[in-house]
């Protein structure tokens, strides 16, 4: 397996790391001719307006929209504004993923956290994935063929949603590059193979 890792900004080298761990073969994407031999893309988490801007510059945009119509793709924190179909703001959006996510949702950087989450989807569910929330986004909205695949718990209702997952398309609110837990990089790879 060949998985692309938008390279334009971001924590992109985390990412890597974790598909070669894994066995799959992880290649820097910053080019639209990068997309021709990939099989999956992650967008990492970063800066979404900048990372928008530049896949703007670098006439990205297209052949990304283009490459999720067939392929898998997972955005992280910053990656999953930049795959969402609305932010509430005016910015570059592949708009593929039918989710509404609001930014910086849980504060400035001095506001990150770490939470113990429960995710029925990944392997030895029983266990807590330790999610990384760096001035994170929420997804404030899912559309009718999305599914949510994790939940911050808060005492108001359900718990605020943090992961969803549309056919081939992965969203989540935190960085699973920067833990130790492998898990989320194994569950996406599983939808390349669906």
């Amino acid at each position: 397996m060949k998985v692309g890792v938008l390279a334009l900004q971001g924590d992109f080298a985390e990412h890597l790391s974790f598909l070669r761990r894994l066995g799959a073969e992880g290649v820097e994407v910053r080019l639209p001719s990068h997309l021709d031999d990939v099989d999956a893309l992650i967008i990492p988490g970063g800066e979404s307006t900048t990372i928008g801007k530049l896949a703007l510059a670098f006439e990205l945009l297209k052949p990304l929209r283009t490459f999720g119509q067939t392929r898998p793709i997972w955005g992280t924190c910053a990656g999953a504004i930049f795959l969402s179909t609305d932010t509430l703001e005016r910015q570059h959006l592949l708009g593929l993923m039918d989710i509404t996510v609001e930014r910086n949702a849980f504060g400035r950087q001095a506001d990150s956290f770490e939470a113990d989450i429960h995710v029925a989807a990944l392997d030895d569910a029983k266990t807590p994935f330790p999610a990384i929330f760096i001035r994170a986004p929420l997804i404030a909205r899912v559309g009718p063929n999305v599914d949510i695949v994790a939940h911050l718990p808060n005492n108001k209702d359900n718990g605020i949603i943090i992961a969803a997952k549309q056919g081939h398309f992965l969203a989540t609110s935190f960085h699973p590059e920067l833990t130790g837990d492998d898990r989320f990089h194994r569950y996406f790879l599983s939808l390349m193979k669906t």
